[in-house]
């Protein structure tokens, strides 16, 4: 009887499982509605639906059963509670699932771990570049919960409980039939996008959980170390080589994917590159180690490990070395270029480790550059491509020989806008009306047709670079490496491999031959391929010690790899592995065909030898990345971190920092700089410094509160830095020509004033500094002609008269 009566009350929660299943239902409808009305093709529509929904039916089943005791809970403690408290709980599900939809509508992925490895400042980045925030964004995110509350109330006055229990039944016979005899319904792109979140995240907590520094040890300290000759030559038969060291140009491409290259699937938007295949060294079976954009510069300049969520996210970073690191020891000039914040992925932060002269990001370019335009949220990326590369070639002269020049590209991402966009959507017209080698219909072209005119921007921009370059004089002797950073995501991916797979060229007038290979190497193969080069061939402080991931590019023509590779896919995921002529990925294997081509393998044993692998590769992860044993100090001569905080210092930081963010420590320091506690507000200055090098407003209080302790020579540097790093910003003028007005300094302070007004701080303050340093310095005539010009652009401004009256007569 109890039991009895204890069904009948539990029906209230099972109509609200239901309504939630029947809710997901619709969400998988919508996303693949969605996904076919924007060009995306489907192989077999009907079983991508019916995976998706028997998976949905998994899910909210689960769902139900783990609620069920809550729903008990509150029936027998409030009764009037227990449906209502199911109600909301099950609301916040359905809204989860729908931003969980519309991430993979965005991305074509579905989110998971990779959350843990972004700052809230980083995805809100990321999420504004690809969409425009507006009220009818947040619409269907009140639509569908209340979609789930309107199916509640008509099964309640409607449904038959019999049938549901039916329902029910033979649902859960085929969802576990499916799931025992066809594995591909569980695959990643059919799991119930809640579903995948959480078990993503589970896995990651296991894999920390299972790789912990207590727990790993290897009879090798440094596993990494190997003598230098580890990594053989590979590039001199192709070069000329001669006396001078050459210069390295590297250009890292947004997006760009293996596929749109050469004679590729969705070739035809990059003739330039195409161009230069039969010019270069061109790798065509060549994969990142990331998928997404945080993996590219530690693997590619680095050949380093992952750490937990990426290298770019430790911090502090463990002790390494870098392209950048050796090449500036041996006299290079080290540069980076990118027209975003060079702080987003703690690029900065990486780089500068490394020892990089400059730096030149959004904050560096000036007047005379355009950006890309707003969305209607407000948010640009920074400066498109073409203006990546003119700022890059008009830096080039003030840099002495040889240089490393680092350039990042931008614009092949969302929101694929640029300069000139409606001529390159005529560009892709143009090709679609004469190219009759495109393997694309016409239709599928115009779904993506912004990402291929950007194709075309991108491809140009290079071209006008490199065109651009070779007029200059140490153009022969220089040799440009242009790699992808990943395979962009918007277009559907054919497979799991392509995700990773981009193209490598080195390109140079040095070449005697060019030559393509179809063996296996990845981003990790590109600094030990170089150095051993350089090293070898030049005169160069010779390194007896490496600690790269892997042994460097393989020339031999036909496919085969020698590589182990395993793959960060997003921050916090390395669920693959590239390993022989096999592709291990989340459980499954396939077999890789030299086209780069895969074919899914059913072979128990070398599924488990490839998962073994694979798991030894993330215990090699974890033990380089959590016990710092990358590379012993005592060789690495290359580095040092920008601060070192002794152990008092870590435990007044973290009592001073409890709670806040960021900003928040920032008021806190100048509020100690005020209160004359000058030494903790440059503490905390420091440690925020340490996360965001180019804090502009934290360096520029450190330089003031260091001038007030009449520290002079270190508050100068420190001010000077901040000009350095963004020019454009007018309160580190200010406090330098306060810092050469209590010294004496005048002319100095004129000549920075200078710098302020030419790179237009254009503000009112300024000109009454650099007007007063003249008149101290008894330049009378151009003191009254600052003055003047401020008094007549501001008229109503009483207080620029009083100042001339005060000026020598």
């Amino acid at each position: 009887m109890k039991i009895k009566l204890l069904l009948k009350n539990s029906f209230p929660h099972l109509y609200l499982t239901l309504s939630l299943l029947l809710t997901f239902w619709s969400l998988s409808i919508f996303e693949i509605y969605s996904k076919a009305s924007s060009g995306i093709h489907f192989p077999d529509l009907i079983t991508s639906l019916s995976y998706k929904l028997l998976n949905d039916f998994g899910t909210a089943l689960f769902i139900g059963l783990l609620f069920y005791p809550i729903y008990i809970g509150f029936y027998f403690l409030r009764k009037p509670w227990s449906v209502t408290a199911i109600k909301i709980l099950f609301s916040i599900l359905v809204i989860g699932q729908f931003a969980l939809v519309k991430y993979n509508l965005t991305t074509l992925v579905n989110l998971g771990a990779d959350i843990l490895g972004y700052s809230v400042d980083d995805m809100y980045t990321t999420v504004t570049a690809s969409e425009s925030l507006s009220y009818l964004y947040f619409f269907p995110f009140v639509v569908f919960p209340l979609l789930f509350l309107g199916i509640n109330n008509l099964l309640v006055k409607y449904a038959n409980p019999n049938t549901i229990y039916a329902f029910s039944t033979v649902f859960m016979l085929l969802f576990g039939g499916f799931k025992y005899w066809t594995p591909e319904v569980s695959d990643s792109s059919y799991q119930n996008k809640l579903s995948f979140f959480t078990t993503d995240i589970i896995r990651f907590q296991s894999d920390k959980n299972a790789f912990t520094a207590a727990d790993l040890f290897y009879k090798k300290e440094y596993p990494l170390v190997q003598s230098f000759n580890a990594s053989p030559d590979v590039l001199a038969p192709f070069f000329e080589i001669k006396e001078e060291k050459p210069n390295i140009v590297m250009i890292i491409v947004e997006g760009l994917g293996a596929e749109f290259i050469g004679k590729n699937e969705y070739r035809g938007f990059t003739p330039y590159l195409d161009s230069l295949i039969p010019k270069s060294l061109y790798w065509e079976n060549f994969v990142s180690n990331a998928g997404r954009t945080f993996g590219a510069l530690p693997s590619i300049l680095g050949s380093l490990p992952y750490g937990e969520k990426g290298f770019l996210e430790m911090n502090p970073l463990p002790s390494h070395i870098s392209l950048v690191s050796i090449l500036k020891a041996n006299d290079y000039t080290t540069s980076f270029y990118c027209g975003d914040e060079s702080s987003f992925d703690r690029k900065i932060n990486f780089l500068e480790y490394n020892g990089i002269e400059n730096v030149i990001d959004v904050n560096k370019f000036g007047p005379g550059y355009v950006k890309t335009k707003e969305n209607s949220g407000g948010f640009s990326w920074g400066y498109p491509d073409d203006e990546i590369f003119k700022k890059t070639l008009s830096e080039l002269d003030s840099k002495k020989l040889p240089r490393l020049d680092v350039i990042m590209t931008l614009t092949n991402h969302e929101p694929f806008d640029f300069p000139s966009k409606k001529e390159y959507l005529k560009k892709v017209d143009k090709i679609i009306n004469s190219n009759r080698t495109l393997e694309m219909s016409k239709s599928e072209v115009n779904t993506y047709k912004d990402i291929f005119a950007c194709l075309l921007y991108t491809d140009n921009s290079i071209k006008n670079f490199i065109e651009s370059y070779s007029k200059r004089p140490e153009f022969q002797n220089t040799i440009f490496v242009i790699t992808g950073d990943h395979r962009l995501i918007p277009i559907a991916q054919k497979d799991k491999l392509c995700r990773f797979h981009v193209p490598l060229y080195i390109y140079s007038p040095l070449l005697k031959k060019p030559q393509s290979f179809k063996s296996v190497s990845s981003h990790w193969d590109i600094t030990p391929s170089l150095l051993s080069f350089l090293m070898n061939n030049y005169t160069m402080n010779k390194m007896e010690k490496t600690t790269w991931m892997s042994s460097g590019l393989d020339t031999v023509q036909k496919f085969r790899n020698i590589h182990k590779i395993p793959i960060m896919q997003n921050k916090g995921s390395i669920d693959e592995l590239i390993y022989k002529d096999y592709l291990y990925s989340n459980g499954d294997l396939f077999k890789i065909n030299e086209n780069f081509d895969l074919a899914k393998v059913n072979d128990k044993v070398l599924l488990k030898a490839m998962a073994d692998t694979l798991n030894e590769a993330k215990r090699l992860n974890a033990y380089l990345t959590q016990k710092n044993k990358i590379i012993p100090n005592a060789i690495n001569i290359y580095t040092k971190p920008a601060f070192e905080f002794s152990k008092e210092d870590l435990a007044t930081i973290k009592k001073l920092t409890k709670g806040l963010n960021y900003d928040e420590i920032f008021f806190l320091a100048r509020d100690f700089a005020f209160n004359k506690e000058r030494d903790k507000a440059r503490l905390l200055c420091n440690y925020i410094l340490n996360e965001f090098p180019n804090y502009a407003d934290v360096r520029t209080l450190k330089g003031r509160t260091l001038a007030w302790d009449k520290n002079y020579s270190k508050a100068e540097t420190e001010l000077l830095e901040v000009v350095k790093r963004t020019p454009y910003y007018n309160d580190s003028y200010l406090a330098l020509m306060d810092l050469y007005w209590w010294t004496d300094q005048d002319t100095k302070g004129i000549l920075i004033a200078k710098k302020g007004l030419k790179n237009k701080v254009d503000t009112p303050e300024l000109g009454v500094k650099l007007a007063q340093a003249y008149n101290r310095t008894n330049k009378l005539t151009l003191a009254n002609k600052v003055i003047d010009s401020l008094i007549k652009n501001h008229p109503t401004e009483k207080q620029f008269v009083n100042i001339k009256k005060t000026f020598v007569k």
